[in-house]
Order: C-alpha cells, then structure tokens, then sequence
C-alpha cells in the first residue's frame, strides 16, 4: 500500500460515479417523464397518436355532447333565441331604457309645442311691428303734406312788408347753439330788427 491509500475514494465507502448533482437531475427528469405519461396524451415515439385520442371523436362525443351531423335543415330561430337568452338585458338596465324612451317622447313633444308657441309669438308680433311702421309711415307722410301745403301757400303769399316775416320763419332764433357752429348771434339780431321794424320802400 502506498502511503496515499486512505485518500483513494474507493476506501471512503463512496462510489466516483456517484455525482449528487447528477443523480438530482435524475430524479427530476423521472418525475417530469410520470407527469406527462399520467395524462395520457403523450405521443408515441413513432410520432403516432395514441388511439385513446381518436376514440372520442369516433363516438361522436364533443366536450360531453353528442355531435351529430344532419343534411336536414336546422332551426336558426331556437339559435337565435338562445343567443337573445345569453345577451339579455338586466332587469335594470332595461327598465332605465324605457323610461329613457318615455323621458324623450315627453321632452321632444314639449320642445315641438314651444316651437309652436315661439312661432305663432314670432308671426304676431312681426305683423304687430308692420301695423307700427305702416301707422307711423301714414303720420308722417300727412306731416310731410301739411308742411308743403304751408310752405306753397306762404311762398304764393306776395303781400307787401311780409318779406321779412317770410325770412324770419326760415331762421333759428333759438338761442342755444352748438359751440362748433360759427358766432351769428349779430345776424340773428338784425333779422329780429327787420322783424320787428321792415324796411318801408
């Protein structure tokens, strides 16, 4: 024996093939292997698909229902009416609906009626604004024909030492002027003079 024997790994009682790490992944991989074959649906090593696989499919069995096939016509309203079972509308939801509805038939009614109502206002007082204007074109247009009237009969008017009076109606004798106008409180007195005293020829 050499003087290295006691630390041959065959005298410690444990075996140089022996990794831990190893046997770990070992262990893991056995278990990983029982997992997937308690399903029953690995796939053979052939590439084959185990026969349990088509055995539902020949039943006809889909899912716990019976699948069948039929060439014969098939009644869309029970689908239909299945799908309306599905997406019906809570109690709730389907009652806020309808007084929605009912709210906006009330409120589109009432809207209809004030626009009515605005629009026989409207018509009334349009003819009440043109009574107006018509009334006030009248007033004026007799205003206008009184003052011509005057104005003809006083320019017709030839009588003697009248002239000045004639002149005088078509001035402003008010004393209260516009400051921006021009200064003619002389002439203004000159013609209340002739006014007053005329001229005899």
């Amino acid at each position: 024996m050499s003087e290295f024997d006691a630390f041959d790994p065959v005298g410690n009682g444990v075996s140089a093939e022996e990794d831990p790490a190893a046997a770990f992944l070992a262990q893991q991989e056995s278990e990983i292997a029982g997992i997937e074959n308690d399903e029953g649906f690995s796939i053979l090593d052939g590439g084959e698909v185990p026969s349990a696989l088509h055995e539902g499919a020949a039943d006809g069995v889909m899912n716990g229902d019976f699948y069948q096939e039929s060439n014969g016509p098939t009644d869309s309203y029970a689908a239909i009416s299945h799908a309306d079972r599905l997406q019906a509308e809570p109690e709730s939801i389907r009652k806020w609906r309808e007084e929605q509805r009912s709210r906006l038939e009330v409120l589109d009614a009432n809207s209809k009626k004030q626009e009515s109502e605005w629009k026989e206002k409207a018509a009334k007082e349009l003819e009440e604004w043109y009574a107006r204007q018509d009334e006030l074109l009248q007033k004026t247009k007799a205003n206008n024909r009184a003052a011509e009237e005057a104005f003809v009969s006083d320019v017709e008017e030839t009588a003697p030492g009248t002239e000045w009076e004639r002149v005088a109606r078509l001035c402003d004798f008010n004393p209260k002027s516009s400051k921006q106008a021009k200064d003619v409180s002389r002439m203004r007195s000159v013609l209340i003079s002739l006014k007053q005293a005329p001229l005899v020829h």
